[in-house]
């Protein structure tokens, strides 16, 4: 475990845990305030106060019930008219009708949420479409659908973004404030090419 100041602690995520599990596990773990889980790691926040029992000491003992491991398969319908698709097809010497049949043809994970509230970063995108960050925008639309370093997502909101967009959602909220986040961990995504 490392520290991140006094009320939190970092650390490798077990092996055989799934993320969903993980979250909800330690989020429920007594004296923890909020937990987040990555791909390789989870960070639990607490009271400096009131610091909780070390959870590595049994995580690796947590199995999942079907409740918690459940994923739902959440399909988004994109009309592929991202102002970087043709850039993107010819980094990948291909054509833009061929990265839009790729991208829709991929079934995705939610790897993490983060960066803003309900931006899911979606694992899973085919290896032709791993193209880096770009030079960020300092606006990109609510909705636009991006690429870059082997993730796809749907942006929640108009803000500023570095990813290569390819795409738009349609009739899709990321993130409502009444609901929270549309995608949680876990979840299996796939994108219907419409328009």
């Amino acid at each position: 475990m490392q520290p991140l100041g006094d009320g939190a602690l970092r650390f490798v995520r077990p092996e055989g845990v799934p993320a969903r599990v993980l979250l909800a596990r330690l989020r429920a773990w007594p004296r923890v305030t909020d937990a987040v889980v990555t791909e390789t790691h989870a960070c639990i926040t607490f009271d400096p106060a009131a610091p909780p029992d070390d959870p590595t000491l049994t995580m690796a003992t947590w199995t999942s019930d079907a409740a918690e491991a459940t994923a739902r398969l959440v399909t988004v319908k994109a009309r592929y008219d991202g102002p970087d698709l043709k850039e993107v097809a010819a980094k990948a010497g291909l054509s833009p009708d061929r990265v839009a049949e790729l991208h829709a043809a991929g079934e995705y994970t939610v790897a993490m949420v983060g960066f803003l509230p309900g931006f899911a970063y979606l694992h899973g995108a085919d290896a032709r479409l791993h193209v880096s960050r770009r030079a960020p925008r300092t606006r990109v639309p609510a909705g636009a659908i991006g690429l870059a370093a082997g993730y796809t997502g749907v942006y929640p909101f108009a803000s500023p973004g570095g990813w290569s967009l390819v795409a738009s959602a349609v009739d899709f909220e990321p993130f409502s404030p009444a609901e929270g986040a549309r995608l949680r961990l876990g979840d299996r995504v796939r994108f219907e090419r419409v328009g």
